[in-house]
């Protein structure tokens, strides 16, 4: 296969980078980085296996229907060079599958009855950490040269820091909120044990104590029942 040019990169680049927009979408992302990839090295077809909450690989981009089909039965068959690009954290590569008969016979029967000669694909990844592959079929038995595989990796880099730069923003976004609605619990924890504490003429701590044991006792969170206290929808005994 002849090399890309250098124009053909660095446009592949652009496009890739200019999704990566303030509140970009992962999906578009994902389909982005296979249709470019795909167009850049001349692959008939081209896919995205991305692990999810679970720890579970699912088919999130693809050309066609025809690769889409290939992963899945992929996943379903419980092997394949774009599962073992994932497992391993390498590339993967089969210029002809049909000389070769010894690994995945699943994938395989189901690649070549997709009409699919050759796949490479490439893992998702960032140091230690691997979170899917980018997968590309040919038609007609075929192979990546050094300089081409290389790029297809550097573009999968590229999106690997964009999905984990995303993940990590919406994490903190999280924590952010649960932070923020454990100040605002609070605050409302301590009007209510203002309220006990008069209504019961008791102090402080044993007014908490009373909120917390009712809390505990009727399996509703503390937060919850303070502000029943509070808009006195709650009375504790």
């Amino acid at each position: 296969m002849a090399s890309v040019g250098r124009g053909q990169v660095v446009d592949t680049f652009v496009t890739l980078a200019d999704t990566l927009v303030d509140g970009y979408d992962v999906v578009d992302l994902m389909h982005t980085l296979v249709d470019t990839c795909s167009a850049l090295v001349k692959a008939s077809a081209g896919g995205i296996l991305l692990v999810n909450d679970h720890r579970q690989l699912e088919v999130v981009a693809s050309t066609n229907e025809r690769s889409r089909l290939v992963e899945l039965m992929q996943l379903r068959g419980g092997g394949g060079p774009c599962l073992d690009s994932y497992l391993t954290g390498r590339p993967v590569s089969v210029p002809d599958l049909a000389t070769d008969d010894s690994r995945w016979p699943v994938f395989r029967a189901q690649a070549l009855e997709q009409h699919f000669r050759a796949v490479h694909a490439v893992p998702l990844r960032l140091r230690a950490e691997t979170i899917g592959s980018l997968n590309l079929f040919w038609d007609r038995p075929d192979a990546l040269d050094e300089r081409d595989a290389e790029v297809v990796q550097a573009l999968a880099h590229v999106a690997t820091i964009g999905i984990l730069q995303e993940r990590a923003m919406r994490e903190s976004t999280i924590a952010r909120e649960q932070l923020q609605r454990a100040l605002n619990s609070r605050v409302v924890i301590e009007q209510a044990k203002g309220v006990v504490a008069q209504t019961r003429n008791v102090g402080m701590e044993e007014a908490f104590s009373l909120i917390r044991d009712y809390a505990r006792k009727n399996q509703t969170p503390l937060a919850v029942v303070s502000e029943g206290i509070v808009t006195r929808t709650i009375a504790v005994p």
